[in-house]
């Protein structure tokens, strides 16, 4: 495989984040990493000094595209806050829901397993989560603002269901089972609009 000296960094990244949704951060050695990259261990040396530094660059990549995505999402002028948000929560599912799939959520893969393995990956999920549900805050506030959900505390709100949403993507993993996060839904829906659940 022929990877241009620019691309290589992020390959490396690209073909990691593929492998630790399948293995985790703790069951990638290097050599697997390498082998799959199809790259050597000095060009992998060249932009990390470490495995630990592989990880916490990796998030904080991944939060990039993440929040450039929600950015993206939120500042439609086409429908509402409360509209925006649960085409949000509906990637979400159509994403986690799906065992094998490439897309899903690092933080519901690595919290877990890093938080007390690398402060240095601990802060960048921390950083990284914080500017999530400070979108999802807003978005929450646009919602009120045009009266498609009800007034609340916005950032009360987007961490509360932030962590929901976490939560039941967690058990989603363990019951492989997507009922879960379509419950999820609902609820947020409900929390959002205060009207109750059928």
């Amino acid at each position: 495989m022929n990877i241009k000296a620019t691309d290589t960094k992020q390959h490396i990244l690209d073909t990691g984040y593929r492998l630790i949704n399948e293995m985790g951060f703790s069951g990638l050695g290097l050599s697997t990493l390498l082998k799959a990259a199809e790259v050597p261990k000095g060009s992998f040396y060249h932009y990390f000094k470490s495995k630990e530094a592989f990880g916490e660059t990796l998030i904080q990549n991944y939060f990039q595209e993440y929040h450039a995505s929600l950015e993206s999402l939120f500042s439609q002028e086409t429908g509402s806050g409360l509209e925006h948000l649960m085409s949000y929560w509906q990637r979400w599912i159509d994403t986690q829901a799906k065992c094998d799939s490439e897309k899903r959520c690092l933080v519901v893969k690595l919290t877990a397993e890093v938080a007390d393995l690398s402060e240095a990956m601990r802060l960048a999920l921390q950083v990284g989560t914080d500017r999530v549900t400070a979108l999802i805050a807003m978005c929450i506030t646009r919602g009120i603002g045009d009266g498609s959900i009800v007034k609340q505390d916005p950032e009360l709100t987007a961490r509360m269901l932030y962590q929901m949403w976490l939560g039941a993507s967690l058990l989603n993993k363990l019951h492989r089972n997507p009922r879960g996060l379509d419950s999820t839904k609902a609820v947020t829906l409900s929390i959002l609009t205060q009207k109750p659940l059928n």
